[in-house]
């Protein structure tokens, strides 16, 4: 066992995120292992620009309230527990809403990520469905 050393807070860039947004590396696996944790801190209306994961991604809600799209114009406002799945290869953003600051723990593997173009405003205001509003059974 070991306590394992992590990297200083990094503002991420802005080519890839419209808004402040923070990242701390939870962790970072060394071949074979590829898994990648971030936690990462998103300012009120702050936003990843649309992107997709080769593996896919999953993403662990912390606090605050989170918008994840898609490029069906499906947006997803999930609440602190809730975990989201986007498939490999699914184009997807996320961020926070307009009013508040927003965490979530990030996992994917591997580093074949590919970035696209921002979000747009008419994207990321388009009509939502909360998480609260599912029943179960």
């Amino acid at each position: 066992m070991e306590i394992i050393d992590q990297p200083a807070t990094m503002k991420l860039p802005a080519r890839m995120f419209t808004g402040d947004v923070w990242a701390d590396v939870i962790h970072r696996g060394e071949e074979p292992s590829r898994v990648r944790v971030n936690m990462v801190r998103f300012a009120p209306g702050a936003r990843t620009a649309w992107h997709r994961h080769g593996l896919g991604q999953t993403l662990h809600i912390v606090s605050g309230v989170a918008l994840v799209g898609t490029r069906d114009g499906v947006i997803i406002e999930a609440h602190p527990g809730d975990t989201i799945g986007c498939p490999p290869g699914e184009e997807h953003w996320h961020g926070a809403t307009p009013d508040r600051f927003m965490e979530h723990i990030a996992l994917w593997e591997g580093d074949d990520v590919e970035w696209l173009e921002h979000v747009t405003d008419a994207e990321y205001d388009g009509p939502r469905t909360s998480t609260r509003t599912r029943t179960s059974g």
